[in-house]
């Protein structure tokens, strides 16, 4: 609440698509401050009159001020609607000690809003904004969850690398070996887990899919990642255990087979009960 924008006001006399595309402009432009300038007056005075507005701002306070007073807010939240109602900022701030709206009077006065209320102000003025908001607020989640979901299938990966590379390091590196012979065995030992769950090496994967980036544990289904991280955790073990890397591939894969088996059974009882919930 201690940023603020000001906008200089160059015509009380705006027409509705002028002020369409200010309040737009505003918005866009200056979404990352605390307060926003929310336009003329007379555009003010008219959205205060709503009573889905004095129920908006009433309940903002609630959440945000606990010095909001709730008598006059209900006394106000009775009477908006009437076409006698009229509620200037001003008197909302004063009677009801409000501090998601700041009016100032004197040449660049105006009146401010927190942007969570200089959003819903936009919304009455433009349909057209309202729509975006909808639009841009289902885009900006649909991103979050294949953020998300990347996120988690890396991780999983990731999860026991630190448990499998110490082992690697005490156990398969010869004394004194230097960094690339060491990078060949890490190399090796990726290998033995992409075999056993993949059938493939990293390099004949890449081999076979030359158009593709990444590698092919990027291309791996959560399921098969939650897989590969268990297989690291005993692999570790195995190597702890200096059992031959033949040995283990065989194990991991047998492993990989089991697992797999598993997960997807309980990937497909979970599918069913979606599907059964939402028929009901």
């Amino acid at each position: 609440m201690d940023k603020t924008v000001l906008i200089e006001q160059t015509s009380k006399r705006l027409k509705r698509w002028e002020l369409i595309v200010t309040a737009i402009l505003f918005l866009t432009l200056f979404a990352g401050f605390g307060l926003l300038y929310v336009a003329i007056p007379a555009a003010v005075v008219a959205w205060l009159r709503s009573k889905m507005t004095v129920a908006f701002l009433g309940l903002w306070e609630q959440l945000h001020n606990p010095d909001f007073k709730l008598v006059e807010f209900d006394q106000f939240k009775n009477e908006a609607g009437l076409n006698s109602f009229v509620l200037p900022p001003q008197t909302w701030i004063e009677k009801t000690n409000a501090i998601g709206l700041i009016s100032k009077s004197g040449r660049y006065g105006g009146t401010y809003a927190h942007i969570d209320i200089a959003f819903e102000f936009a919304s009455w003025v433009s349909v057209e904004f309202k729509l975006y908001l909808v639009s841009e607020f289902k885009r900006l989640k649909a991103e979050e969850q294949k953020l998300l979901g990347w996120s988690v299938k890396r991780e999983l990966a990731k999860l026991n690398y630190q448990i499998h590379t110490d082992a690697i390091k005490q156990n398969l590196i010869p004394p004194e070996i230097d960094r690339k012979k060491a990078s060949i065995i890490y190399a090796s030992e990726a290998d033995v887990l992409n075999v056993a769950m993949f059938g493939m090496t990293a390099q004949e994967w890449r081999n076979a899919n030359p158009d593709k980036k990444g590698n092919i544990r990027d291309y791996a289904t959560i399921t098969e990642l939650i897989c590969l991280a268990n297989m690291e955790a005993i692999n570790s073990e195995f190597i702890n255990d200096q059992i031959p890397q033949a040995e283990r591939l065989m194990k991991l894969n047998r492993i990989a087979i089991s697992q797999m088996r598993i997960l997807s059974e309980v990937s497909g009882r979970k599918l069913l009960a979606d599907s059964e919930a939402q028929e009901k």
